[in-house]
């Protein structure tokens, strides 16, 4: 029996910890899809993941035996290079700190991205979780923000996942720059509105009757509560039932995992 209402239209799910853990699915990914379908709901996958591409999560999905569209999948990389697009002039040079998933999407927005011998002439600074990082970027970062060049993040996710624990995410270094620039960036992932918001006009249905979906309520549930949406928190990842009740506003829908909830 599945516990999304009637009269919903749509979802709007997180990936890690709700679709897999680390390497492994949550449950019959195919299955709990095929399920979906027969309920006619549109879906769509927002992460505020920066590091993979676009391409990497539908093969990823693949070979969970999950076949979507490359427009279903939104990261917190490709909206914020969205959102640069709409608020800096065509080919601008930019000074980017991130992995492949961001500087591909970079890229193909045709910015140009400078190195750090080049940073300082940049227009606009960018961060997403970069495990490379360095002093030297962090440096021409700062320096860039501190002389009032716009300053923008991919998500502030504090921590991030791995198989031997929680590591410092893309939030941890982003807070580096704040605190020596007194300057917060513009963010694009969640639970800031902009990344769910692409994905809702993707959909291309009601946010009152779409679901956001997640396994992390600072993020994933105050994120659709951001926007209008209602939310469901499965409890197959990151946040425990006793941070959900105590949640407010309240969580619409709780459940153990993404199968309990379609019904699947």
């Amino acid at each position: 029996m599945t516990l999304i209402p009637s009269n919903a239209t749509g979802l709007i799910l997180d990936m890690d910890g709700v679709l897999w853990s680390d390497s492994a699915p949550i449950g019959d990914l195919p299955r709990i899809f095929s399920h979906i379908k027969e309920l006619n709901l549109a879906v769509a996958m927002a992460t505020n993941n920066s590091t993979r591409t676009v391409d990497q999560y539908v093969e990823r999905l693949s070979n969970f035996g999950v076949l979507v569209e490359p427009w279903q999948v939104i990261t917190s990389s490709l909206a914020v290079a969205d959102m640069m697009t709409r608020q800096l002039p065509a080919g601008a040079p930019i000074f980017a700190i991130g992995e492949q998933g961001l500087l591909n999407v970079l890229k193909a927005a045709h910015f140009e991205l400078l190195s750090n011998q080049d940073a300082e002439n940049a227009e606009a600074v960018v961060i997403g979780l970069d495990r490379e990082i360095s002093f030297d970027k962090m440096r021409e970062a700062t320096l860039l923000v501190r002389r009032g060049k716009a300053f923008f993040a991919t998500n502030p996710d504090r921590t991030f996942p791995t198989p031997r624990g929680q590591i410092p995410g893309a939030g941890a270094w982003i807070s580096v720059i704040v605190t020596a620039t007194d300057v917060q960036p513009i963010y694009a992932g969640k639970p800031f509105p902009y990344m769910l918001e692409l994905a809702l006009e993707r959909l291309a249905t009601p946010k009152e009757s779409t679901f956001v979906v997640g396994d992390r309520i600072e993020t994933d549930i105050a994120g659709g509560q951001a926007v209008g949406c209602p939310t469901a928190l499965v409890l197959s990842g990151v946040s425990t039932l006793a941070q959900a009740k105590s949640w407010l506003p309240a969580i619409d829908i709780i459940s153990e995992d993404l199968a309990s909830l379609v019904g699947a």
